[in-house]
């Protein structure tokens, strides 16, 4: 399978936990307003762990306009014409990391705990396994324990945590936790069953 065929399946929708419906798609260079809004409605703190300034217009215009699927895919949730939740693979297409990807998730505060987070980082696995990475990754700061757990719950577990290593955007030092899932290749997840 290929990227662009994992993408046919979009738009999908997904059921969550409390029978939720909302329909997931890749971003459109056009969503860049209901993007920015989504961004907006994080709480605060949540903001200091983002490693973009995302309450900034400008920034989230430039990625929807500057759109590369096969590096950055952010798949979104949507509930009517609000953006709910975004999990994005992202991918080096060269170099020594090109087997692995990279996963972020983040979930509007109003739907969580409804399992949007694992929805949305499942539906991204599969893209993942879909364009042959070998291997995902996530990263967070220590005191995000509770994106900690959400991904330590779908197969993910701690590869390394090194104390006070990052700062957030006020330059306070936090550990570096980084997580892996090993992908099973199409034959090999096949024949696990």
């Amino acid at each position: 399978m290929s990227l662009e065929s994992a993408l046919d399946e979009y738009p999908k929708a997904l059921k969550l936990r409390d029978g939720l419906m909302c329909q997931t798609r890749p971003l459109d260079p056009g969503d860049h307003a209901a993007f920015h809004r989504f961004f907006t409605s994080l709480n605060p703190p949540e903001l200091l762990y983002i490693k973009h300034r995302v309450t900034e217009p400008d920034v989230v215009r430039a990625w929807c306009e500057g759109l590369d699927l096969g590096r950055n895919l952010p798949l979104l949730a949507w509930d009517g014409d609000a953006i709910i939740g975004v999990c994005t693979l992202h991918q080096s297409l060269g170099g020594w990391k090109r087997h692995i990807g990279r996963v972020s998730v983040h979930v509007h505060p109003k739907f969580r705990g409804r399992g949007l987070a694992q929805a949305l980082v499942g539906e991204t696995v599969d893209i993942a396994r879909a364009c042959s990475l070998e291997k995902v990754e996530a990263e967070f700061i220590g005191t995000q324990e509770g994106a900690i757990k959400v991904f330590g719950l779908l197969g993910f577990s701690e590869l390394i945590r090194l104390p006070d290593y990052v700062k957030d955007m006020q330059a306070i030092t936090h550990d570096y936790v980084l997580m892996g899932l090993d992908l099973l290749t199409d034959d090999e997840y096949a024949g696990a069953g």
